[in-house]
């Protein structure tokens, strides 16, 4: 078993230990376990139950060392009938078993019903596949011992346990084939349309734009009053006992009186027990006969998952109903029932947005009241700020139908690019305006208890020395100066090759470059297709290998040396691995050929990096001041994350830290990102494990993590927006912590200043705001509103003409022939396949490194260009019904006019204004 796999399994045990049952395979394992192991766990099971023993199960296994258990593992789970566990291990891609997630919790709440409604012999036949047989001869058997509702108690147990996809589809046929009334409970039907798919081509989203949000004990403790962490309570208790603190009845009091309001609270001061409050108020102030209906929004998929377990406990004990619906479920959910049909909804937000645009949801007067969490994101075209859209025109178009209160959620409203405090009111305005907020609500009268409650780290910048004299970058450089004369002698008149001598190696100037050659690349024509693809395809590979070369430079500057070199023979390891054409072959003998003198270099001692001993001093002294101390160590990239936590293990005096990572799931070009599960995974060990004691982090967790427990947090040559820098600052929750910026950049620290001063900014101006007359105040946020909405219905007013001429679609990297526009057919609004026989020539299918359902579709397979020196990513193949059929990105090809020859490359298919023509299934059978 690999290191990677022991990790895999350590990541996704929470998921094992829900389905795996390991007295069903402890025959199958005694050549891994011995028998007082085995003894032990079939004793657990017995005293505690499954999930108990598969904990102490995962526990023993683990700890062997022994080749050959974890193959002898996946075996025992196949031959045992775990099929369904045993593909999620075996790819490490738990999406189906997590799908099952909502009919578990929906089977848990009416198990009562089950176990009286339910006679298991009648139905367990046709059940059969979608459980293991040992547990369909045990339910059999307490039938007969025992009648039919312990035995459909114990098949409730076994299902709920069950890996296999289609158990709950099997479950309602075999309902309704004996009429049993239980079916009309049991709802897996879709009833969900056109729901806005997460982008099926590939999952390339930076790691800026990720968050996971995932909620500490702490937080709970600065709920209230009540001081008692979540080992001592459950949730529900918890929320039965609480009593507001001054400052949270401060903060709740406006929307208490029913006006729409922003909540701007630091983070951890409990602002979702405030939305408790209003909640709760909100709902019992309705007169006799009058219900209301509360949305609350959620941004990203955890946070749903938390808040709706948060809601769920807190109003089901005062008889309030509470479902919700997030975006890997919205497909096998009635939108439209679960709204009717409860006091209480979270949603992302796209499914509301999706829903009010087909109709589902025919205005959002169906509410009473919304909360926006993490209202700042309200703005363009983000999903907050599509729903505000529907109000607003609601609002301005004169309707008697009356509106939902609204409320929002931050921990700062920001001042985007304003220089000065009335810029910085005009912006806040325009967000109030948004989501339709007379009032700003923060705490003022009870500032004192807020602080004791919430700490404000000291924040500390401090400027650190670069290397003097840096041997690996100047062979670096000379590669590269190498690589950018071979790019100028392949064609020296594109414009932006002229522009390489203003570029700075080892700089995200120099990056942005790279990219608008790769642009230009696209676009560039010549009579001679021939020439025109080789051109095209060389500047490609060249400008692709200059990339490397500068990100080996930005991780040499802020790291080790030989984590560089890592690094690049990493990537030359994959360009030997692919079609490796003449190019590259010629760019690989020059890398080699300075591999020795890269390896000298690294390995010199006195090539240490100056910043790693600073950030080693800092270290070191914090945590002899105090062994206790908990770090959250935030650096740019993916790569600068792994280099910093080998450099801690390799030092033996930081080793005992035991680093553990965070990062965004998103793919980046050498690296899948984390799953979910495994962030989580992460974020337990750290705040449970005190041998963890650092946490080196990307900006996926500068939003929404909140670890009371950390009181260092290092910003690692990172810096963001003022709000960022609020979101980053706040994990440091501790009292005594602190905030240091480590940087040799003088405009880093100046852009964190700055930062300082836009806070500072922020807080006058919500002041100033706050002061106003209301009425005036009203007035304002009115005409804006009103100019917003003019400029909004002037854009949707204009139609580009519709371009119907037949236009070409041309490969973006070798500029080879792909299809014509007349052969694309669109589905579901925002994918696109294309038909006929000739298309099917220019690709090449490969299995895709993660296969998921995506709502209507499966993810199969990746689509390349046929061309062997070229194989550029085009999209991917995926399982629509019963056809298999490419589906393709716009942003992998060049689409060229046949008349003019002319060139563009739209970005989005929004942006390509050709005649889309509906997808006909018939055309495949034809």
């Amino acid at each position: 078993m690999t290191a990677e796999e022991r990790r895999n399994l350590q990541a996704f045990s929470d998921y094992v230990k829900k389905i795996l049952d390991p007295t069903y395979i402890l025959s199958y394992m005694s050549p891994w376990l011995g028998e007082d192991e085995m003894q032990c766990i079939q004793a657990e099971k017995n005293n505690k139950g499954p999930m108990e023993a598969a904990s102490l199960f995962l526990k023993y296994l683990l700890q062997h060392q022994e080749e050959g258990w974890f193959r002898g593992f996946l075996d025992a789970l196949s031959s045992a009938g775990y099929s369904g566990l045993y593909e999620a291990i075996a790819n490490w891609n738990f999406q189906k078993i997590e799908k099952l997630e909502e009919y578990r919790a929906l089977l848990k709440r009416l198990q009562p019903a089950f176990k009286d409604r339910i006679n298991p012999t009648c139905i367990l036949p046709e059940m059969s596949d979608c459980i293991i047989s040992q547990e369909y001869e045990e339910i059999m058997q307490i039938c007969f011992n025992k009648g039919m509702m312990a035995g459909a108690e114990k098949m409730a147990e076994c299902l709920l346990r069950s890996d296999k996809e289609n158990w709950p589809k099997t479950l309602k046929l075999a309902l309704e084939n004996e009429n049993n009334s239980f079916s009309e409970l049991w709802m897996v039907e879709q009833d969900a349309k056109d729901v806005e798919a997460e982008d099926l081509e590939e999952d390339d989203m930076g790691t800026s734009s990720v968050h996971i949000v995932y909620q500490e004990g702490p937080q709970w403790e600065n709920l209230s009053q009540n001081s008692c962490t979540p080992a001592e309570v459950s949730r529900a208790k918890l929320c039965s006992q609480l009593k507001p603190r001054n400052y949270q009845l401060e903060l709740a009091l406006p929307a208490m009186k029913g006006k729409n309001t922003i909540i701007c609270a630091p983070t951890g001061c409990g602002k979702t027990f405030v939305s408790l409050l209003i909640c709760e108020h909100h709902l019992k102030t309705f007169p006799q006969g009058q219900k209301g209906k509360v949305v609350f929004f959620a941004n990203h998929v955890p946070v749903y998952e938390q808040q709706k377990s948060v809601f769920s406990e807190y109003f089901e004990r005062l008889g309030y109903s509470v479902a919700g619906i997030a975006g890997a479920t919205v497909e096998n959910v009635p939108v439209k029932h679960i709204v009717e049909n409860n006091d209480i909804i979270v949603l992302t937000p796209q499914i509301l947005v999706n829903n009010l645009k087909d109709g589902t949801i025919p205005s959002l007067s169906v509410f009473t009241l919304m909360i926006f969490d993490e209202c700042h994101n309200t703005c363009k075209q983000h999903p907050y700020n599509k729903i505000m859209f529907y109000y607003l025109d609601q609002k301005l178009g004169g309707s008697s139908d009356p509106l939902p209160q609204v409320i929002g959620m931050t921990a700062s409203v920001g001042v985007g690019d304003a220089k000065n405090t009335d810029e910085a009111v005009d912006y806040i305005c325009k967000l109030c305006a948004s989501l339709d907020a007379s009032v700003i609500a923060t705490v003022k009268e009870n500032l004192e208890e807020l602080q004791e409650i919430v700490y404000t780290p000291q924040k500390i910048s401090r400027r650190v020395e670069s290397r003097t004299t840096n041997g690996f970058k100047c062979i670096i450089s000379q590669l590269m100066r190498e690589t950018e004369s071979l790019a100028k002698g392949v064609f020296e008149e594109l414009e932006n090759l002229s522009q390489i001598q203003n570029r700075e190696f080892g700089t995200q100037k120099y990056e942005q470059w790279i990219v608008e050659v790769h642009k230009a690349c696209r676009t560039f024509q010549l009579p001679d297709k021939d020439e025109e693809s080789r051109i095209c395809k060389a500047l490609y590979l060249y400008t692709s290998h200059l990339r490397k070369y500068n990100d080996a430079l930005i991780i040499s500057e802020h790291a080790q040396m030989k984590d560089a070199l890592d690094y690049l023979n990493n990537f030359f390891n994959d360009v030997r691995a692919a079609g490796f054409d003449e190019t590259e072959q010629d760019l690989t003998r020059r890398f080699e050929g300075k591999v020795q003198e890269l390896e000298k270099v690294s390995m010199d001692p006195s090539n240490e990096n100056p910043k790693l001993k600073d950030l080693y001093l800092i270290l070191q002294e914090e945590y002899h001041v105090n062994p206790e101390t908990k770090t959250i160590l935030f650096v740019k990239t993916r790569a600068l994350v792994d280099a910093i936590k080998k450099w801690i293990e390799e030092n033996s005096k930081l080793s005992f830290l035991k680093p553990g990572i965070l990062t965004g799931r998103g793919k980046t070009s050498q690296t899948t990102g984390m799953t979910l599960p495994a962030q989580k995974c992460v974020l337990d060990a750290f705040r449970s494990n005190g041998d963890h004691n650092i946490l080196i982090a990307t900006s996926v967790a500068d939003e929404g993590i909140d670890i009371a427990q950390c009181n260092l947090v290092i910003l690692y040559e990172y810096v963001g927006n003022v709000i960022k820098m609020i979101q980053t600052r706040g994990r440091g929750r501790a009292k005594g912590s602190k905030c240091l910026l480590l940087t040799s950049n003088a405009d880093v620290i100046e852009k964190e200043n700055i930062n300082m001063y836009k806070e500072k900014m922020m807080n006058e101006s919500i002041l100033r705001l706050q002061t106003c007359d209301e009425a005036k105040f009203k007035q304002k946020l009115l005409c804006i509103q009103i100019g917003e909405k003019f400029i909004r219905d002037s854009q949707q007013n204009f139609k580009p003409k519709l371009d119907k001429q037949n236009k070409k679609l041309l490969c973006g990297k070798c500029k080879a022939l792909a299809c014509y526009t007349s052969d694309i057919r669109m589905l579901k609004d925002s994918h696109y396949t294309v038909v006929g026989e000739t298309f099917k020539k220019c690709f090449v299918t490969r299995p895709h490194p993660r296969p998921k359902s995506c709502g209507d579709f499966d993810k199969i397979g990746k689509i390349f260009c046929a061309r062997q020196d070229c194989s550029h990513d085009w999209g991917i193949r995926a399982k629509v019904n019963a056809f298999e059929i490419p589906l393709i990105k716009i942003q992998s090809f060049v689409v060229e006019d046949t008349v003019t020859g002319k060139q563009m490359c739209p970005s989005k298919w929004k942006d390509f204004n050709f005649e889309k023509i509906p997808f006909d299934p018939k055309e495949l059978s034809e």
